[in-house]
């Protein structure tokens, strides 16, 4: 389990591939970070064997994961340790340990609301959302900057650092009453993740939860998901 986490500066954007610290201790285990939250071991009691057996798969998968990272100290300036998500695709050993451990983190806190939509953002989003829709049979939906997509669309806006973006879905590709999980690399100030939950909902779809691979706490994010469930796979409270 992690300790919390002593932040002695935060940042109001962060790169889609990294994650500021402060600290450049080794990176801990953390049980998955759910609202409501939710341990990992806690959970595996009192759960039928096949359950136990997942939750015991997803924290030594967790624990490989985490392995994994790679930290560049002072990045971008000095004292700012970046955590880098990248090697988590590099290896494909690693590559299918994380799906597997999104599926399980899906599995566990989704139990009896299986999504029928996995929304991924732009662009991290894309990177693991198109497989993770495989393995949960459910279809794959991009969210995407303005512009981007054709034919009609949906539209909702979020703000920067230095302004307003806009998020867009197409029409017709969340039909009304699916199940929908929004997933992304990072949350950090929950913007763009509310952005989309936002696209999800004028479209008729059933928002069900967020899965992020990481996080950053200090940053608060998750108040902006209007207290939908939210899961985060990894913790690296350094």
């Amino acid at each position: 389990m992690s300790t919390s986490a002593n932040t002695a500066q935060s940042l109001a954007q962060t790169s889609k591939d990294q994650i500021p610290t402060t600290s450049v201790e080794a990176a801990v285990l953390a049980s998955s970070t759910a609202t409501p939250s939710t341990n990992s071991n806690d959970a595996s009691r009192g759960q039928p064997p096949a359950a136990a057996a997942g939750a015991s798969e997803l924290a030594s998968t967790k624990i490989t994961l985490l392995g994994a990272l790679k930290r560049f100290p002072d990045f971008p300036i000095p004292g700012i340790q970046f955590i880098d998500i990248l090697p988590l695709f590099q290896d494909p050993a690693i590559h299918t340990a994380l799906l597997r451990a999104l599926e399980l983190q899906v599995l566990e806190f989704a139990e009896h609301s299986k999504p029928d939509v996995v929304v991924g953002l732009d662009a991290r989003g894309f990177l693991f959302g198109p497989s993770l829709a495989l393995r949960l049979n459910a279809s794959f939906v991009p969210v995407r900057k303005q512009g981007k997509m054709p034919g009609p669309c949906v539209t909702a806006a979020y703000e920067k650092e230095y302004g307003t973006d806009f998020f867009q879905m197409q029409e017709g590709a969340v039909k009304p009453g699916q199940k929908v999980l929004v997933v992304d690399d990072i949350i950090a100030t929950g913007g763009s993740a509310a952005a989309a939950g936002s696209l999800v909902k004028q479209l008729g779809g059933d928002l069900i939860g967020y899965l992020f691979i990481l996080e950053i706490p200090f940053l608060n994010g998750r108040s902006k998901l209007d207290g939908v469930q939210t899961v985060t796979l990894l913790e690296t409270d350094e």
